[in-house]
């Protein structure tokens, strides 16, 4: 299987299956001189952790973390940094009577119709677990792009029908909630919705938001490398996302070219917009502005009420899937939108170092 590899300079090669003996990232790129421990990567881990409310999966694992290579005396040595996670919690056999049946809204079909068979045991590497190793690569990147004073953060802004007024936005709500919503009346709205999509045996989706701070102006290529295209293919590559916009994104086709230019203007000598419909990119490239983009969370696929489905022999089935399962992943995937947006920068930001002779310069020439 090929395609577990994302970034140019900054790498990350993601292993592993939901029911395998672990989950794991191996990190190339990464500068020697980093500061970096377990307990960095471990706090963002936690957050994706299951188990932690009522709407998440029941499955149990600590998610602990293990650097294997790539560090020593607290510092990365600039080889590959090397990442495990061990599964501890598995129940295989509640995949038992699946082995030949194609669920809805999963890969179990495309899976087979590819490689001519799958591991139906919680998915393999379909599985939402993989994602454990895009946060735990994604901590690294965050570090280093706190190094350079860029902040990257997530949150949900909307879960069903239930959206966060922007008016009230409340960063320290988002950890008062398990929703992850900036918004507590919203909050409030979106437990009662959720727990009826739960009474009926369904599940709900929503919408992240990641915005990244202080990001200098020129990363990108104005071609097909453009910065929100790097960000598309990172976030999209994320298994429930099914869709992504940046800055003002769909609702720009209902505006007109003088609503939806941002005007540029002089703010105490530095160049600056005065509004931020194009998300902090224009042409491709971070304008320095704030930068945002969105991700549309799909609906957890795994759900008690019964579906139409057929076995692997065309066999028409009525299915009701059982288990540990997320009746909503918006609160889990929070932070893997924040990991992925951060990876993706990281590498870009490495890769804009020879944009330029005076920045080579700056570096070798004596």
């Amino acid at each position: 299987m090929a395609g577990s590899t994302f970034g140019t300079l900054f790498t990350v090669t993601s292993w592993g299956e939901s029911h395998g003996r672990g989950i794991g990232a191996v990190i190339d790129g990464c500068p020697a001189g980093l500061p970096l421990c377990e307990e960095d990567i471990q706090r963002y881990l936690n957050r994706r952790r299951p188990g932690q409310s009522a709407y998440t999966t029941g499955r149990r694992e600590k998610d602990l973390v293990t650097i294997l290579s790539g560090v020593f005396d607290g510092r990365t040595t600039g080889t590959p940094v090397s990442l495990l996670v061990p599964n501890e919690d598995q129940h295989s056999s509640d995949y038992d009577k699946l082995y030949d049946i194609y669920r809805p809204g999963h890969a179990d079909y495309t899976f087979d119709a590819k490689y001519g068979f799958r591991d139906h045991r919680g998915g393999g590497r379909s599985s939402g677990r993989e994602t454990i190793a895009r946060v735990a690569a994604g901590a690294v990147a965050m570090k280093a792009l706190a190094s350079l004073g860029v902040t990257v953060r997530a949150y949900a802004s909307a879960i069903g029908p239930v959206k966060a007024d922007p008016a009230v936005f409340d960063p320290d709500e988002t950890g008062r909630n398990p929703f992850c919503l900036p918004d507590a009346d919203a909050a409030l709205r979106a437990e009662a919705f959720v727990r009826e999509c739960m009474a009926r045996g369904d599940s709900a989706g929503g919408i992240i938001e990641c915005v990244a701070d202080c990001l200098p102006a020129g990363l990108g290529q104005p071609v097909f490398d453009k910065l929100d295209a790097c960000l598309g293919r990172a976030i999209l590559s994320i298994g429930a996302v099914k869709g992504v916009e940046i800055g003002d994104g769909f609702a720009a086709a209902a505006a007109t070219g003088l609503t939806n230019n941002d005007a540029f203007v002089n703010r105490k000598g530095m160049i600056a917009k005065k509004t931020n419909h194009s998300g902090g990119i224009l042409g491709g490239i971070s304008d320095g502005s704030r930068l945002i983009l969105r991700a549309a969370i799909k609906p957890t696929p795994s759900i008690g009420a019964v579906q139409e489905t057929v076995s692997r022999q065309g066999e028409a089935i009525q299915l009701s899937i059982h288990g540990r399962h997320d009746p909503l992943i918006v609160p889990r995937a929070v932070v893997v939108v924040e990991a992925m947006t951060a990876i993706t920068l990281f590498d870009l930001l490495l890769q804009n170092m020879t944009c330029r002779m005076e920045y080579l310069e700056q570096i070798y020439k004596k």
